[in-house]
């Protein structure tokens, strides 16, 4: 997320800040603003303004005058251009992680969701018995409702990413090209591991009430369904992806790659399509096991592989005749008969 916040401070964050928190603001308050201003003639904000007033009272770092000086004297921005937030203040960070975040999963939601939606979900699987009744508008509506939770869960360890704490890493030898390509499957093997036992936890009786029943009300899913669960059962679900770089060293453009792919491959397994017979469909836990785990609950809680559901002995083979889409043929013969 440091990337992802970099790249953000360089298109708009860096203006946004400097309008909204201008270190001019500070003017009336920090006797060195006036000496440096005599001295380079910088421009000051209005004192009377209100806004200035306003933001004059917000928190914000020690403003040492030999920083201003050096500042000052390789910058030709005024005062109004230069935020008295810099990068590195935790709390601008924190805003600018919640804005990233909240409207983050609502684009990869939204765009990957609706592409799955229009171009691979099959539409017939809607006049399925077990198809709720303005099934895709709740699931669209469940999502909106956990994704305020999911990120204010989540927003301490991108937190901890920005400051420096996870084992992220920038250039692609640091710890050689080998362990480079080799940290894709140990990333994958390692979240699919652990996130297969958190699945399997909250399946437990009272863990599953609480947390993941609202998931599984929809038993034929469509792709809007991939994030239709309690906020909590969200952010469990991902804890593996964000422990692994606090574990192992990982590139950070790598990292973000598959945060993206996985969002992707998550709305991808909830199309409710049973296509069997394919050549790795006993090694990828694709969209026909887990749709089998949404009609049966108790099997395939794997998130990529079927490796941890065999050991688990919670496996079971995708086949034709388990299609639920069967159900709607039979439907609809009858209907015509």
């Amino acid at each position: 997320m440091d990337l992802v916040l970099d790249i953000c401070d360089d298109l708009f964050f860096d203006k946004l800040w400097a309008m909204l928190v201008p270190l001019s603001a500070f003017a009336d308050t920090h006797s060195t603003f006036q000496s440096l201003n005599s001295s380079f003639a910088l421009p000051i904000a209005n004192s009377a303004s209100t806004w200035s007033q306003m933001v004059a009272h917000l928190p914000h770092p020690p403003i040492a005058p030999d920083v201003l000086n050096s500042l000052y004297t390789s910058s030709a921005k005024p005062l109004t251009q230069i935020s008295a937030w810099p990068r590195d203040y935790v709390l601008r960070q924190l805003l600018s992680l919640t804005v990233v975040t909240y409207v983050g999963i609502h684009i990869l939601y939204f765009l990957f969701a609706w592409l799955s939606y229009k171009y691979i979900f099959n539409h017939d699987m809607m006049r399925h018995p077990r198809f709720l009744k303005d099934q895709v508008k709740l699931e669209i509506q469940c999502s909106l409702r956990a994704f305020p939770g999911m990120m204010l869960l989540t927003l301490p360890v991108f937190q901890a990413e920005v400051m420096g704490y996870s084992k992220l890493y920038d250039g692609l030898d640091t710890y050689g090209y080998f362990y480079l390509f080799a940290s894709v499957p140990f990333f994958l093997f390692f979240t699919d591991y652990c996130i297969y036992w958190i699945h399997r936890w909250l399946h437990i009786p009272f863990l599953y009430k609480i947390f993941h029943k609202p998931h599984h009300k929809w038993i034929i899913p469509t792709p809007f369904a991939s994030h239709a669960f309690h906020a909590v059962d969200g952010y469990l679900q991902s804890v593996p992806y964000h422990l692994f770089v606090f574990l192992f060293p990982l590139h950070r453009v790598l990292y973000l790659v598959l945060f993206v792919l996985i969002n992707f491959w998550t709305i991808f397994i909830h199309d409710s399509d049973m296509i069997t017979g394919h050549p790795l469909e006993n090694v990828i836990n694709g969209p026909a096991h887990h749709t089998l785990h949404h009609i049966y609950f108790t099997v395939n809680y794997g998130q990529y592989f079927t490796w941890a559901d065999r050991v688990g002995k919670s496996y079971r083979q995708p086949e034709s005749s388990l299609d639920p889409l069967l159900e709607v043929q039979a439907l609809d013969k009858t209907k015509e008969q």
